[in-house]
């Protein structure tokens, strides 16, 4: 049965990087941890969720500036320096740094598909698929903002990363409502009114999850809790009224900034080669002499082993 498989390509391969010491080097001494981390969890998930199409979505831009413009705070602890002239640059470190044109140069050699959009984000690439998916897919990710994806009904759903390789969590309709008390479609709303420090979103001051959750629980989304503020009759405390108030700017530009893009112009999975298949000829060949020359260990026969499985 066709299953996607969506991959937060930089939140796995930064959870690869910590995960596995970067003592672990080619012989010029560049560390190859996060390489080897990324294919053995490619490795992995497609074996034990049997995904028959991979797409690597990945950070063209992982801080836009039509985001940053919005809302000024939008992930600034992270930023390493301003550039003017394209995306600034993100903290990332040197030995992680390093290796990011390997992880490329392995995941084209393997024929996985990358698939980045200027000015977007990674969120924005799995968005688009996960919304326009025509097979079931599941989503790879350590980010709960992807948790609006999730869909029982559309078979979408999150391969939740948080907790490790050996505690993955299957993040689906009932598991988004047993955590927040909210629905997955509702999750954006949420996090708008909660905020997330790890994101730089401020959230509406004095609205925890709970509130958030019982407030949306009570008028189904934003836009109803914004329109019940402004009705003498909308049932809202006089609390709730003045701290929704008091965020008015913040709740006008928010959900542009939280909710994740799903139109994109991206290519087909055909045309992008989606599809899992086994690496033949030359490239085969280059990934089998980069695992002694990059000293990539058994992470290569690993991938694969698996990409030669019939599907």
């Amino acid at each position: 049965m066709p299953r996607l498989m969506l991959l937060d390509t930089a939140s796995l391969y930064f959870r690869a990087f910590y995960g596995i010491p970067d003592s672990i080097r080619r012989s010029d001494g560049t560390p190859v941890n996060a390489v080897r981390g990324l294919m053995d969890m490619i490795t992995r998930l497609t074996t034990d969720y049997e995904a028959t199409h991979v797409v690597a979505c990945w950070d063209n831009d992982w801080r836009p500036q039509w985001r940053v413009d919005l809302i000024p705070s939008y992930k600034s602890h992270r930023v390493a320096e301003i550039n003017h002239d394209g995306p600034d640059l993100e903290v990332v470190p040197d030995p992680l740094e390093a290796q990011i044109p390997l992880i490329r140069h392995v995941l084209d050699l393997a024929g996985i598909a990358v698939v980045g959009v200027d000015e977007h984000e990674a969120d924005d690439v799995v968005g688009t698929y996960a919304s326009q998916a025509q097979i079931p897919t599941d989503v790879v990710t350590g980010d709960r903002d992807l948790f609006q994806l999730v869909d029982d009904g559309r078979g979408v759903r999150v391969i939740y990363t948080a907790r490790g390789m050996r505690n993955l969590e299957l993040v689906t309709d009932v598991v988004v409502v047993g955590k927040y008390r909210v629905l997955p479609q509702q999750y954006a709303d949420f996090a708008t009114l909660r905020g997330d420090a790890s994101d730089g979103l401020p959230g509406v001051a004095g609205i925890g999850e709970k509130t958030a959750a019982s407030l949306l629980g009570e008028h189904g989304s934003l836009e109803g809790l914004l329109m019940a503020a402004e009705d003498p009759d909308g049932g809202l405390s006089a609390s709730i009224r003045a701290k929704l108030s008091a965020a008015a700017d913040y709740l006008t530009v928010a959900p542009a900034v939280v909710n994740v893009v799903r139109d994109l112009k991206v290519p087909t999975l055909e045309d992008a080669g989606a599809q899992l298949r086994p690496v033949t000829g030359a490239a085969r060949t280059e990934l089998e002499q980069l695992a002694t020359e990059w000293n990539l260990g058994g992470s290569v026969k690993r991938l694969l082993d698996a990409l030669d499985r019939e599907r």
